[in-house]
This record gives C-alpha cells, structure tokens and sequence, in this order.
C-alpha cells in the first residue's frame, strides 16, 4: 500500500482517540491506537489496535517502535517512560517535557510564574504543617489542589477553615503527594482557548470558548463568533511557547474582576474544542493532527456564529442514552456518542448544535441531551 505520510500512533483509545481517527480519515493519515482494553472507545471502530497498558513500558516501547510520530489521548503515560522512549529515538508530540508540565499542576503554576503570567495566589505543600500556614497566609476560602493526578473536578477541595483543610492534607502526605493551594477567587466566567504549535513553531488559535463547569465536570461550551478575547489569545500564545508546545493544547482561564487568570492547561484535544467540530472549518482534531505530521495548518474559519455543546453524563439511574437516540427529534442538534458502557455520572458523549443565536442554540442542545439522559438540565444553567 502506497503511504505518503507518517504513521501516528496514539497512547490512549478513549473518546479523544476516536475522534482524531475520524478526523484521521478523510486526509489517510495511517493511524495506530494502543487501546488498555478491546472494548475501549476508539478500539472498537479501528483495525490497527495494539492491546497493551499505558503503565507497561515494554508494551509502550513495542508500540512507539512501530510509529513515526506518537501522541496521547490521556496524561497517564509515567515520565520515566516517557523520557525512555525518547532516549530511544521515539518523536513524541507533545515531548516528554511538555507532557511533565502538563502532568503536574505544581510544574504548571511554577512555569506560569517564571514567565510572569497571571494566575491565582499559590503556596506549594508537602505537609499539614505546610498547609496549615498556607491557609493563614492566603486566608479562607482557598481551594487545595492535588499536584498530580485527578481530572473533571477530581483531587481539588474547596476550603472554608482549617477543619476542612487538614485532613486532606493529611490524607495526601501521607500518599506523597504534593499540594497546592490557591486563592478562591471570584469567577465571572471560564474560559478556554485550543491551541495549536507544529514542528515548525506555526501558532494556530482557535476562538476563545465560555465553558460552565458543574462539581468540576465541564458541562457546557458556548462558542460566539462576535466574542472577542485578545489577551485570552495573547496568553495562549505565550503558554504555548513556554511549554515548547507541539500539537494542540486546551488553556483554561478564568476572568476574573476584569482580568484573565490562568487555570490550568491540557497538551492534547480537549473537551473544550468539541464545538469546533461543527463550527470551524478545521476541527482541533484535524488541528492537532496537521501540528504532528507536517501538514500545514487549518483554517479556523468560522462555519456559524454561534455554537452551543452540551456534554451527556450518564444518567443516576444508569441507563444508556442510545437507547433513546432513535427518538430523538432534534435535527439540528448534532450527537457525538462514544462507545462507552453507560455509568452514573460517566462522560458518555455530547451535543452541539449551531446557528445564528446563543439561546436557541444552548436550548435546543440542551433539549436534546434532556431527551438521551431523561434528566433536567441542572438548575445553574437555567
């Protein structure tokens, strides 16, 4: 078979995966998947599937070996292995280095700050005492942070006093695992902005998004084509940069009594960029693939003024929301579902819909993802 561009094996086979395959297909990129598990997302609809953990380095090594260039659907990849691969001549995209940053939410906060960016008051902790002195020099309500690991509002704790404080402290030095704790600060909106940065430092930024966040879990993204954010794009450009970005990256910020913090950042596709899907003409999935392959950059031409996504949590009751698609009837509203085995609170898919107004749009994605999961919209974003 005739093959004109570099074979991309990705580590991970989850809902990120299967969409970078889908974007995959139409440019024939040749793409292999390391999946934990035969029945992951992106494994069940690809025919190149090797079957191996992300945690065995040989199994990791085996699969790099037979790529030109590897990418992540996850962070779970330890540093020491990736570091070995690189010493072994793999190209990862992101590198080792930028993934260490993007592993670590204290490596995150000390780069912003060698960099003068602005985000929240910090403290670095190791141990109850740390955080007990933490909390007197920033002051109650803080939020503590676990420096590594946890996603969708996992490993964060919002602090009100001391009482609340110490006992996770405890419980994560004792773990070892390093802390950070942060001034609570008044959140107007949250943002975020996709990123892209090529082999040859070619910066691609794709529109500023407002997403809303519920318990952690990101709920919604409102993408509007007459919203401007000039320093939410200027400090994504310096972000990516500063971790030597390649790929594409997800920087979350928070605005914030009329200024732009930074939040945290994600070097691969992130949930924040599904709405580009349908209303960009390059997707961040197309995005991210051109940055590692050699391809010139998209377009990010907007499609529609406005876009609304709805993510689909499975419902408390544990059913499936497929079992509803089939009486669905919301045409405008397109459904992304990810082959996952339903589960309370689960990530299971999402919803965009376009058009030319914002309250129409989040209503009618909302309606829709009413109808898949049998529940109501939660009461914060009425």
């Amino acid at each position: 078979m005739h093959q004109t561009g570099p074979t991309i094996g990705i580590i991970g086979a989850g809902q990120l995966a299967r969409m970078l395959i889908e974007a995959a297909i139409p440019l024939d990129l040749d793409i292999r998947i390391l999946a934990a598990d035969s029945t992951d997302g992106a494994a069940r609809i690809w025919h190149h599937v090797t079957i191996g953990s992300p945690d065995d380095p040989e199994a990791v090594t085996r699969f790099a070996a037979g790529c030109d260039v590897v990418t992540f659907d996850h962070e779970l990849v330890s540093e020491s292995v990736l570091i070995a691969l690189e010493q072994l001549g793999a190209r990862l995209a992101p590198s080792a280095a930028t993934l260490r940053i993007a592993q670590n939410k204290q490596r995150q906060r000390e780069l912003f700050a060698r960099n003068g960016l602005p985000q929240p008051r910090f403290r670095i902790l190791h141990t109850r005492h740390d955080a007990e002195q933490a909390g007197k020099a920033i002051g109650y309500p803080l939020v503590l942070k676990a420096a590594a690991g946890g996603y969708d509002g996992r490993g964060v704790w919002t602090c009100a006093a001391e009482t609340n404080l110490t006992p996770v402290a405890d419980q994560l030095a004792a773990r070892g695992i390093a802390m950070i704790t942060e001034t609570l600060v008044p959140i107007e909106r949250e943002l975020a902005v996709m990123i892209a940065r090529d082999m040859r430092g070619r910066i691609t930024v794709l529109p500023t998004v407002e997403t809303t966040q519920i318990a952690g879990i990101c709920r919604q993204i409102v993408y509007e084509a007459e919203a401007e954010h000039v320093d939410a794009t200027t400090l994504a450009r310096s972000v990516a940069e500063a971790v030597d970005l390649t790929g594409i990256m997800a920087v979350e910020l928070f605005a914030s009594e009329g200024h732009l913090l930074l939040n945290e950042i994600a070097t691969r596709p992130h949930n924040s960029g599904h709405y580009s899907i349908e209303a960009l003409t390059t997707s961040q999935f197309e995005q991210h693939l051109r940055a590692i392959s050699g391809l010139a950059p998209g377009s990010t031409v907007p499609r529609t003024p406005v876009a609304a996504t709805v993510n689909i949590l499975g419902p408390a009751d544990g059913s499936d929301p497929r079992d509803y698609l089939a009486s669905l009837d919301c045409p405008d509203a397109k459904v992304h579902l990810y082959g996952k085995t339903a589960r309370p609170g689960r990530k299971l898919g999402h919803v965009t819909v376009c058009g030319d107004d914002r309250a129409a749009c989040v209503e009618m994605a909302w309606r829709a993802v009413e109808h898949l999961t049998r529940e109501h919209r939660p009461e914060e974003i009425q």
